[in-house]
């Protein structure tokens, strides 16, 4: 019976590492257009690192919380588009678009949102498994 509680544990964290991924590939395509006079100050596309948490030494994984270790920043460079007559234009007539691919993050996006969805799916089927146990003890 406790490791149905900590499914619910499981389920919880990765809900959030969910959110996060979702938020930082909202954060990407709202900056995928933005355009720079300097390739410093390019925007850069973010990706959060998950990784599960063992609470004691030789705890089997699979039902350890998963957070987020931290966000990185790519390292890619940014596109160099000419545009002489855009007002953010260099000395050579280029502007620094972001390293973001828009394909690459609506993919994301979706598959962050399927794993939210099947992390919530989870919860539910655990609640009405110990809903049904409490059940059985009533009888």
């Amino acid at each position: 019976m406790s490791n149905l509680f900590k499914i619910f544990d499981v389920s919880g964290s990765a809900l959030s590492a969910q959110s996060v991924r979702l938020n930082t590939t909202a954060s990407n395509m709202a900056n995928a257009q933005v355009a720079s006079s300097t390739p410093e100050g390019a925007y850069r596309a973010k990706h959060p690192v998950f990784a599960t948490v063992l609470h004691a030494a030789g705890q089997n994984n699979s039902t350890s919380p998963v957070h987020v270790a931290g966000v990185l920043e790519s390292q890619a460079p940014p596109r160099a588009e000419y545009a002489p007559n855009h007002p953010l234009a260099d000395e050579q007539g280029y502007v620094y678009m972001p390293n973001v691919s828009v394909v690459e993050e609506m993919a994301n996006m979706i598959s962050a949102s399927r794993s939210y969805q099947n992390n919530v799916e989870v919860m539910n089927t655990t609640k009405q498994l110990l809903l049904r146990t409490l059940q059985l003890g009533q009888q």
